[in-house]
């Protein structure tokens, strides 16, 4: 998986000579995210996504990464309503920065608050948010997408430090789940990984003190909990229609470690 990229299809850098005249129209809803079986999500998180999402981990360009785990078959999101509303207590960050993202220039230097100028809900006829005023200077809403944005990008890094953790004690252990095909035909999905509790209470007490005090003990067991949320998740196979049984069978494993 691609963590930053996964819904972004062309990011430009915002410049007020390209973008003085661009609104965001607001509420355009979450159709852009309908084909997404799973979404980055960055630490800060936990608490809230683990209240009503499936966190479980998978291997990104940069190594491991935490996923909410959004449908149980690529190209399909369960928590996106047919109008485009979200069907959930909670949105993961990731979703809610779009059509924003910060993109490393060509040469890997600097980085630049970028747009998606294929977001249907850029345009040059006022309806929405200004990216730029008449004079050219930045709006207040584009001050603050650029703060949430950046708060994103420092929770990022602090995640995949997080990760790194994790993979350094070798904390990750591989999961497997049945999911329904297109003909209803279970199929065995794999790459995603969840922490081995086992493990996790046998590590030495100085390690356990610094996870401790970095919080990261804390997103542990915000993860585990997590897994819990996969009743919901069939329970939302069962309302697309997916026949009882194929979609018992579909989650019933995901918690099972891979033999």
């Amino acid at each position: 998986m691609t963590k930053q990229m996964l819904i972004y299809s062309n990011a430009v850098p915002i410049n007020v000579e390209v973008h003085k005249n661009t609104s965001v129209r607001q509420n355009s809803g979450f159709d852009f995210a309908a084909g997404l079986a799973a979404a980055p999500l960055v630490a800060a998180e936990f608490a809230s996504a683990a209240r009503d999402l499936t966190i479980v981990f998978s291997k990104a360009e940069d190594g491991m990464f935490p996923f909410a785990v959004l449908g149980v078959e690529n190209g399909t999101n369960l928590f996106v309503k047919s109008d485009g509303s979200w069907d959930g207590r909670y949105v993961p960050a990731f979703l809610r920065r779009y059509p924003f993202v910060f993109a490393r220039s060509p040469d890997g230097s600097t980085m630049a608050l970028c747009v998606d100028s294929d977001f249907d809900g850029l345009n040059e006829d006022g309806i929405g948010e200004r990216l730029f005023d008449a004079e050219g200077t930045r709006t207040q809403y584009l001050d603050g997408m650029l703060g949430f944005a950046t708060q994103y990008q420092t929770q990022f890094l602090r995640t995949m430090q997080f990760c790194k953790r994790l993979e350094e004690l070798d904390l990750l252990e591989p999961i497997t789940a049945l999911v329904p095909d297109a003909g209803n035909t279970p199929k065995r999905l794999g790459g995603i990984y969840r922490i081995d509790r086992a493990k996790l209470k046998a590590i030495d007490s100085d390690t356990l003190a610094q996870m401790f005090a970095g919080d990261e003990l804390e997103l542990c067991y915000l993860h585990l909990q997590s897994l819990t949320n996969l009743e919901g998740l069939r329970e939302k196979v069962l309302a697309r229609g997916t026949t009882a049984e194929t979609a018992e069978s579909a989650l019933e494993e995901v918690a099972e470690p891979v033999n």
